[in-house]
């Protein structure tokens, strides 16, 4: 009696220090003092916004005790509420009001704070009980905020604390974010405070505040702000990158105790933890890098490889070895992983001759084709880039945006960038194509000893290209077209495409039979245990070929936003062992209902439709400010032939011819009659990846002929 007397009081205990923690953290944000608490209006010229927010401020607040680590966060808003839209955003709010760190090597329980009150037109305050008010709904709870109304003012906060404990090094996310939002923000401060062992990057871009030390009494801690006032709303156009052109900040901070593991740190660190890291030099990339990466691995099996074998050229060579090592060292091991995930055979490892050594990272891959390059005395550099969303090398802050790449100074150089079951030589992610990357030169194919500033070389639409060939017939009978469409992908739009449309099983056997190397059930020498080790793994190959059909048929749906029957996928060509090859695949599927409407004896077709859906410009989008980054330039061509039913004849063939050319792109699209088939094609090129935005008309001019294009119809007159 006396225990559950003891549990019942240590119950109540947890309940009262939970509600005085919520009550501190609700004084912290609305007290007496609070100098916004009473702004309830908003400047004459702000009329017109959907939303104003008065007040916004941030707060991150990171500590250590020992080797517990406390990373507190937390964000305040005061809006004013001018129109329905705004109303409807903020009448409910979700969030996790408990969670588990997974930062550290302990597993510890975080909590999440939120007060919200709304204050009306005449001054009245209505706070909402958050623990009352909030439903459960799968692993989140939700708040809706009934009777909001045009004038009203939102008042709320996010207060997280995520507790763990680390004895070494250890990098907080980082966070790279503009300083404006899609509402202007009448006052912003942004706080940081940290103490020993916290190493702070920070810096501000494109016009936006410096951060401002903070004076405090104990020489471990510091705290630091950024303030700001009438910040701009940002508009967030498509094919735009607001780190580029926005004021923003960026901000990591790092957790090392002490001076092995800040070398060991993934990161650029400041000297001294006392002081904010703002700028990364060439001079902290080289030494950030000269030790990261070295020639690393055994030759043996790339010598076996080679013996008997001779190239055309040193690249030819390189690229074989290139692709022997992405099977030797990777796909190889693949069914050992899927058969070892699902249980299926539980050391699946233990059946190969020797351990396998399995690349799980480009670094890893790095080192290795490194070791080979030094053996036999070719000259490479290793080159450090970023991705062009985040800003220019120069101004790289966060290690995280830094991406490695190998290039081989061949006669033609070859560039090794990613290192996947699909990658191929002179493929690397495209936003760091053109872009200025920094080389680490290699002395001797020994030691990186200097560092130079070079351009990435770019694609152009002639290399990134896809191809669609449709074949269509049209049933009267049943009023439904049977789609036959084969794709065949070159270049970034190949590499975009595969991971999505392939799975291992697809080119795993054209692997094993290109290498001679044996699938995992080979392997299996005890017949009985082969013989059921064969029947589950079917019965998983058959599972998830039929969610990878469903999925499969979905995306085409979802393209042409209908409902299609009896779809069917097949790879025609994994595109993996050349960058001129294609990948192409054909699907199989019937339309019904859709895209046909009869009239009368007759039928209009909306044969636009059948290439897949296009860009819409809305009429809010034809005025921008901001310039264009698209992915990078590229042609799609399409090709339909559609077969002409017997005693029918097809009118309105002059809507279907466009031409529409310009220095941004061009969309070209014919149609005529070839006996009983309608042949339509079309083409759209996107010319560069980069377009300033007093080019913009010219892309809408391209882009909506291309949009009209779908829009148009074809009449199948009854002779």
């Amino acid at each position: 009696m006396k225990k559950k007397h003891l549990q019942v009081l240590f119950f109540f205990c947890i309940l009262f220090i939970n509600a005085q923690n919520k009550e501190e953290i609700k004084n912290f944000f609305w007290n007496a003092n609070d100098t916004f608490g009473s702004i309830n209006s908003v400047p004459e010229k702000y009329k017109n916004e959907s939303a104003v927010i008065i007040y916004k401020n941030e707060n991150y607040d990171f500590h250590k005790f020992g080797k517990s680590v406390t990373y507190t966060s937390s964000v305040r808003k005061r809006i004013k509420l001018q129109d329905q839209a705004a109303i409807t955003e903020f009448s409910e709010f979700s969030f996790k009001d408990r969670f588990y760190s997974n930062k550290g090597f302990s597993l510890k329980r975080g909590t999440i704070t939120l007060g919200i009150k709304i204050i009306k037109p005449d001054g009245k305050e209505i706070e909402i009980d958050v623990n009352k008010e909030s439903v459960k709904e799968d692993d989140a709870k939700k708040v809706a905020i009934s009777n909001l109304e045009i004038g009203d003012i939102i008042d709320f906060y996010y207060h997280s604390v995520e507790p763990f404990k680390s004895i070494s090094e250890f990098g907080f996310e980082p966070v790279e974010t503009t300083l404006g939002e899609t509402y202007p923000i009448l006052d912003l401060k942004i706080t940081f405070q940290t103490e020993n062992d916290f190493f702070v990057n920070f810096n501000s871009y494109n016009g936006a505040p410096e951060l401002k030390k903070i004076e405090t009494k104990k020489s471990n801690e510091r705290k630091y702000e950024l303030t700001a006032s009438n910040v701009a709303k940002n508009d967030f156009p498509r094919w735009f990158l607001p780190l580029v052109e926005l004021p923003c900040y960026k901000f990591q901070v790092f957790f090392a105790r002490s001076g092995k593991f800040e070398q060991r740190a993934d990161a650029f660190l400041s000297e001294k933890e006392s002081e904010i890291k703002e700028t990364v030099s060439k001079e902290d990339i080289l030494d950030y890098y000269t030790n990261k990466f070295y020639p690393s691995g055994n030759l043996n099996d790339v010598n076996d490889f080679l013996k008997g074998k001779s190239f055309a050229s040193e690249e030819e060579k390189l690229k074989e070895i290139y692709y022997f090592t992405r099977h030797q060292f990777y796909t190889r091991y693949i069914e050992a992983y899927i058969l070892s995930e699902t249980k299926i055979i539980p050391f699946p490892y233990e059946l190969y001759e020797s351990y396998p050594i399995f690349f799980n990272s480009e670094e890893q891959f790095i080192r290795y084709f490194m070791a080979y390059l030094k053996k036999n005395d070719i000259d490479y550099d290793i080159i450090v880039a970023t991705g062009r969303e985040n800003g220019p090398i120069k101004d790289i802050l966060i290690q995280q945006n830094a991406r490695v790449l190998l290039k081989i100074n061949t006669k033609e150089p070859i560039y090794f960038g990613i290192f996947t079951p699909y990658s191929l030589p002179n493929q690397f992610d495209t936003s760091l194509e053109n872009t200025n990357a920094y080389a680490l030169k290699i002395t001797n194919n020994k030691k990186v000893t200097d560092i130079e500033e070079i351009k990435l070389p770019g694609s152009s639409n002639e290399n990134n290209i896809s191809k669609i060939e449709i074949t269509t017939h049209f049933d009267p009978s049943n009023n439904s077209l049977k789609i036959d469409r084969t794709t065949s992908l070159y270049g970034n739009n190949k590499s975009f495409e595969q991971s999505n449309k392939m799975n291992f099983y697809d080119f795993i056997n054209e692997d094993y039979e290109k290498y001679g190397t044996k699938p995992l059930l080979d392997l299996v020498r005890n017949k009985k245990m082969k013989d059921k080790y064969k029947k589950e793994y079917d019965a998983l190959l058959q599972k998830m070929k039929d969610k990878q059909n469903e999925n499969l048929k979905k995306a085409t749906e979802d393209e042409y936003e209908i409902k299609v029957e009896d779809f069917s996928f097949a790879i025609l060509n994994t595109g993996r062992y050349s960058e001129t090859e294609p990948f192409k695949y054909k699907e199989n599927f019937t339309i019904k209902d859709y895209f046909i409407k009869k009239a009368g004896t007759n039928y209009i077709i909306e044969i636009g439709k059948l290439i897949d859906s296009q860009v819409e410009i809305s009429e809010k989008e034809h005025k921008r400010d901001n310039n264009i980054y698209s992915a990078f330039p590229r042609t799609f061509n399409y090709v339909i032939h559609f077969s002409i039913p017997e005693g029918y004849s097809v009118t309105g063939l002059e809507k279907l011819n466009k031409t529409i050319q310009n220095e941004t792109g061009s969309f070209i699209s014919t149609a005529i009659v070839d006996g009983t088939t309608l042949k339509l094609e079309a083409t759209k090129k996107y010319n560069h990846d980069f377009e300033p935005a007093a080019n913009w008309q010219k892309m809408i001019a391209f882009l909506d002929a291309a949009y009209q294009l779908t829009q148009e119809k074809i009449l199948l007159k009854k002779n």
